[in-house]
């Protein structure tokens, strides 16, 4: 989840330079101790070009991810249900910037990263590039999207990169009060109105499979997960996690009294594990090529931010070259 186009060829080390090959077998031999790579440390090229991937591509999914729900605050049912809501997509935002500031440490800088995001260069999770139909929508999204992305988000809490596994630690602990809030909202629509048990099997019907797509394609296709999980940036494979967030899910589905829609969903005794029918991964590559339900719309939306907020950027470069004292390190991206 978060990490769908993390897609980087390990490069030659240079097999007839003996010095970086010790250099190369002296890192990891840190990271199979589970020791902590820290911005200044020396590290292969490679393990730098695929952090900044991943880590960029998840805080792009997690400024992006705050425009499906955003557009349901002025809507929310009842205030309680509007303050919850914008706790939350400002929680999102406040996960971007995390994002990009460990991504900085790698030596890229923020606007760059962005501006690769406003040109359509950068990649994003799929899933928020669906729409929300209803209010059903926001609770499937906490528990669903949300779920995966708690499923997903702890091991790295282990990453190997010191800077992106610290920022971790205090993302997870609000993603897991998300995934509440939306568990809460989609149980108090199921125990509703027969109308409210509607809307909420419909969103639910809606969201399952896209849900599962988040993980990334199957191991099967996912040629560079080894060399991730080599170097501790992934703990597990896609579809390890991917199954998971299946066998979390599904008691959970069934409390609820949601059908799950999958007619081949089956409990395989053997495996003690649920097993689901094929994921259609045309969709999939469909909507990472750009040709999803609202991709257009979704970076339409984030390049006006942009534009609209260029004043506050200029105020505050202006601020920071007035009063150098209280210039922060990074440059205002």
């Amino acid at each position: 989840m978060y990490t769908q186009a993390l897609d980087a060829q390990p490069g030659a080390a240079g097999a007839d330079d003996a010095e970086q090959q010790a250099r190369l077998a002296r890192f990891q031999e840190r990271i199979d101790r589970d020791e902590k790579i820290e911005p200044t440390d020396w590290m292969p090229e490679q393990y730098r070009h695929m952090l900044i991937r991943q880590i960029a591509q998840h805080a792009h999914s997690e400024i992006v991810g705050m425009l499906p729900e955003g557009n349901w605050i002025t809507r929310a049912p009842s205030l309680r249900r509007k303050v919850v809501l914008i706790a939350k997509v400002q929680d999102e935002g406040g996960h971007g910037l995390y994002l990009y500031s460990a991504a900085e440490t790698l030596g890229v800088t923020r606007a760059a990263l962005i501006e690769q995001l406003l040109a359509g260069q950068a990649r994003y999770s799929s899933i928020f590039n669906y729409p929300t139909l209803t209010w059903a929508d926001i609770g499937a999204i906490g528990w669903l999207v949300d779920g995966a992305a708690i499923m997903n988000q702890i091991p790295l809490c282990r990453c190997s990169y010191g800077p992106y596994a610290r920022a971790m630690v205090r993302i997870c602990k609000e993603e897991s009060f998300h995934q509440r809030q939306g568990y809460e909202l989609m149980l108090t629509l199921a125990r509703g109105s027969a109308a409210q048990r509607a809307m909420a099997q419909d969103a639910f019907a809606r969201w399952w499979r896209p849900a599962l797509m988040m993980f990334g394609p199957s191991d099967a296709h996912s040629v560079h997960t080894a060399q991730s999980m080599r170097w501790k940036i992934k703990r597990f494979s896609n579809d390890e996690l991917r199954q998971k967030f299946i066998d979390a899910t599904v008691p959970q589905a069934h409390f609820l009294g949601l059908s799950i829609p999958d007619p081949e969903l089956r409990w395989d005794a053997a495996s003690q594990h649920f097993q689901t029918g094929p994921i259609d991964w045309g969709e999939f590559e469909a909507v990472l090529r750009g040709d999803g339900p609202c991709n257009r719309e979704r970076l339409a939306a984030r390049r006006e931010a942009h534009e609209a907020g260029a004043w506050v950027r200029a105020a505050a470069v202006a601020y920071a070259e007035k009063h150098p004292e209280h210039a922060p390190a990074a440059s205002v991206g």
